[in-house]
């Protein structure tokens, strides 16, 4: 345990800071522009589909108006579709509905046919006699024609709620869950120009009792060949601004190892679990880029004697705290991972 002293000088770090990174390697999300592309592809299909059905060309009308029409001769040409009847008139007439009298119809229509038994054998003879040019289309397409077009609804809802399934799974993503709970540790990567303990003035006999542990994370096969225990982590005691993080930082530097920082603040979260998730993602990317040291700052604040608060065994404090003391108990040997905390209020933190 080392205890900088109350007030030590401190002088600047030589050079420029080292340069600051996320606090996990990128990974790559899963792509979405195939899917986007695919699923944009069948909404324009399946729109120019509906709009060149019969039922949507031009105005609607009842089938007694249409024969009404016909006989007045102001049907230029028929086509029908099945039961679909559709066509253009000669002159737009004014709009059936008497709340739209004021409104004149499309100049095309489409109206529905009396089906069998009710069928109108004297169409034919009145659109010939009305010299009414007429045709009629085969009506045997696809029943993807009929059924995509309803499809697409559902299947978009569909799409989108795997999609953020599937994104909120995943803790390391970017999903709407995922931004919850990602590290928000901040990265240091060793470079040339970083701190080191020539760096802080004073505060020899911390970093005295630090170079056993820079010794460790730059040759940790020695200590191991040998079965020597290594301390999992160090505690910083002193009051504010007497260079806790900066001493922690600089024994990465003297170690050339990764540097991750975080306050103990930002592992809680209005959401339960969301701590100890973060907890996990800390720890998880500590040992895939070790050796390297985590620093907390303010560990009193997720490191509070357990069952003092209102929670009891689920305060979300007491699940972030027992899940940082799962993790340095699952340390294995050959995982060089030191956790530096530094903290202000030693007598409130839980003593397990």
């Amino acid at each position: 345990m080392a205890s900088p002293p109350e007030n030590p000088q401190t002088n600047p770090p030589k050079g420029k800071a080292p340069q600051k990174q996320p606090g996990k390697e990128t990974q790559n999300a899963p792509s979405t522009g195939p899917w986007l592309i695919i699923l944009l592809i069948l909404v324009i299909g399946s729109l120019m589909m509906m709009k060149s059905s019969p039922e949507n060309t031009g105005s609607k009308v009842d089938y007694s108006f249409f024969v009404s029409e016909l006989k007045r001769g102001n049907v230029d040409s028929v086509e029908f579709h099945g039961d679909i009847l559709t066509g253009k008139w000669k002159t737009r007439p004014e709009n059936p509905d008497k709340e739209k009298k004021e409104e004149k119809l499309a100049e095309e229509f489409n109206t529905v046919l009396p089906s069998h038994p009710v069928e109108d054998r004297n169409l034919i003879p009145e659109l010939e006699k009305q010299a009414v040019t007429f045709k009629a289309e085969s009506t045997n397409v696809g029943i993807g024609a009929y059924i995509l077009p309803w499809l697409i609804g559902p299947l978009l809802i569909i799409g989108f709620f795997w999609f953020m399934l599937k994104r909120s799974a995943d803790p390391m993503g970017s999903g709407m869950l995922g931004n919850f709970t990602k590290s928000p540790a901040k990265r240091f990567r060793p470079s040339e120009e970083q701190t080191t303990f020539d760096d802080v003035a004073a505060m020899e006999q911390a970093k005295s009792e630090l170079q056993e542990v820079v010794e460790f994370l730059k040759t940790p096969a020695k200590f191991q060949r040998l079965g020597a225990q290594i301390p999992k982590g160090v505690l910083l005691m002193g009051s504010p601004g007497t260079g806790k993080t900066l001493l922690a930082r600089a024994t990465a530097g003297e170690a050339g190892v990764p540097f991750y920082s975080i306050n103990g603040s930002e592992f809680i979260q209005m959401f339960v679990g969301v701590g100890a998730s973060r907890v996990r993602e800390l720890f998880r990317t500590a040992k895939e880029n070790a050796p390297c040291i985590i620093f907390v700052d303010e560990i009193d604040a997720v490191g509070r004697i357990r069952g003092a608060g209102l929670g009891g065994g689920h305060d979300e404090r007491e699940q972030t705290l027992n899940q940082m003391l799962s993790e340095m108990d699952g340390f294995q040997q050959n995982e060089a991972v030191i956790i530096i905390a530094a903290t202000n209020r030693p007598d409130v933190l839980d003593p397990g």
